[in-house]
């Protein structure tokens, strides 16, 4: 399989080269030349397949040969070695939960899968492996962990200061080994640009083999479709075949992911992209006008994107066919006060603990539903994160319905690393420069 980059549709890069560059140096996003449609069999017997073996299929269909079949079968077993279970909370009401990974996020997925992927296709003797990671809360625990101890790789990630939870920042910083944790004076956006800027920065080029570890990385984006066809043979157990999933959408990877997933033949009847206030798309879907803004502080922290990176190839795989992307998403936001209203209602209702990304997607979910009741199908929405990452967000009578994982409990006992800078490039490369 090759891949182009969406800023030049006529280059064509191998996937392995799409992996270790990351971001082409024309600051498109790699996308791949065909997308497969899986045939109806497949898709129609998924209920057949456990996760691991739905994830060979889609990827193999994505990647061709590029990885040996033996090989990218021991990549599946080994990255994706945890379940997503579609949990019923009432009649078309579903939540997908994505916090079951060792670092009970999502990004686990994209990170576990990438780290050995890249760990794959290293050579003996070849150059150190620089990865760049910025967080605005999830992704950094997530690679850290997928990358921790891999040979010949080392991590560094970029987060804002005070604008991620205790727990997500003691699983940036406590790793120690070949993982490095920068807190960043600023947003995450902020992070963000100094991560893609070093990819273009020539010097850092030719120091470093650097690569990304955020979801515009291709490596991240596949295996992310994986959750999204084993939720659907979950429902197609249930006797259920008509679907619709309500994403919380930050850097718009996630969603993007499920996307592709739709492209490649998963009959989704819509998407609903749930923002906060950082409402980029919502608003873009409302005027027309897509305004990338300064982002904004708020209780669900990994969604605090104002700028988010993975449009590009979500309006790639449509044409920028506004007409098209409208009739398949539609975009929802909502405020702290509103998430802290849905928490309480989900946990009123349900005896459900969600995360405020959680929360916002199943608000969303109920909105799409009353707008549109007329349609049968079921609703999904997917839980991107472990409640207890966010203690200080919940009122002690849900707080302390939260089961704390063994992990969490021992990060609480580790001391935390880390490097302190500023937002200016400068300063960040001459701390690269000089660590060398």
């Amino acid at each position: 399989m090759h891949f182009y980059s969406t800023n030049n549709p006529s280059t064509r890069v191998s996937f392995k080269e799409a992996v270790f560059n990351s971001m082409p140096q024309d600051k498109g996003l790699y996308m791949p030349v065909t997308i497969p449609r899986l045939d109806d069999k497949f898709i129609n017997n998924l209920r057949e397949y456990s996760l691991p073996e739905i994830a060979f299929h889609v990827s193999k269909n994505l990647l061709g040969d590029d990885i040996p079949d033996s090989d990218l079968k021991a990549i599946i077993d080994d990255a994706i070695n945890f379940l997503a279970p579609v949990v019923r909370l009432e009649d078309n009401v579903f939540v997908l939960e994505l916090f079951h990974g060792p670092s009970l996020a999502f990004k686990d997925f994209g990170a576990r899968f990438m780290s050995r992927v890249m760990a794959y296709f290293l050579e003996k003797g070849e150059k150190q492996l620089d990865v760049l990671v910025a967080t605005s809360g999830d992704t950094g625990g997530a690679v850290a962990l997928g990358f921790l101890g891999v040979p010949n790789t080392r991590v560094t990630i970029l987060y804002p200061k005070g604008k991620v939870s205790e727990i997500q920042e003691l699983q940036l910083t406590t790793n120690g080994q070949n993982i490095r944790a920068v807190e960043i004076d600023g947003t995450f956006d902020d992070c963000q640009a100094l991560v893609k800027q070093a990819f273009t920065d020539k010097e850092l080029n030719d120091k470093f083999r650097l690569t990304s570890a955020n979801s515009i990385n291709i490596a991240r984006l596949i295996p992310q479709t994986f959750y999204y066809f084993g939720a659907y043979a979950q429902l197609l157990k249930q006797g259920i075949n008509k679907v619709v999933f309500s994403v919380p959408s930050g850097n718009f990877g996630n969603i993007g992911a499920g996307l592709l997933a739709w492209k490649m033949g998963l009959p989704v009847k819509h998407f609903i992209a749930a923002t906060n206030v950082n409402d980029t798309v919502p608003e873009f879907f409302r005027t027309g006008v897509y305004q990338p803004k300064p982002s904004v502080a708020t209780l669900s922290n990994a969604m605090d994107v104002g700028d988010p990176s993975n449009w590009v190839r979500i309006a790639d795989l449509f044409r920028n066919d506004m007409s098209a992307l409208k009739n398949l998403i539609t975009g929802y936001s909502y405020d702290d006060e509103e998430t802290m209203a849905a928490i309480k209602f989900i946990f009123d209702n349900y005896n459900y603990v969600a995360c405020p990304h959680t929360a916002i997607a199943w608000q969303a979910l109920r909105d799409w539903q009353q707008d549109n009741f007329k349609q049968n199908v079921a609703g999904v929405f997917l839980s991107t994160a472990h409640p207890c990452k966010f203690p200080d967000v919940y009122p002690e009578s849900i707080s302390c319905k939260i089961d704390v994982p063994e992990q969490v409990k021992a990060l609480t006992k580790k001391n935390k690393h880390l490097v302190a800078l500023g937002k200016d490039f400068d300063g960040f490369k001459e701390y690269l420069l000089k660590n060398n």
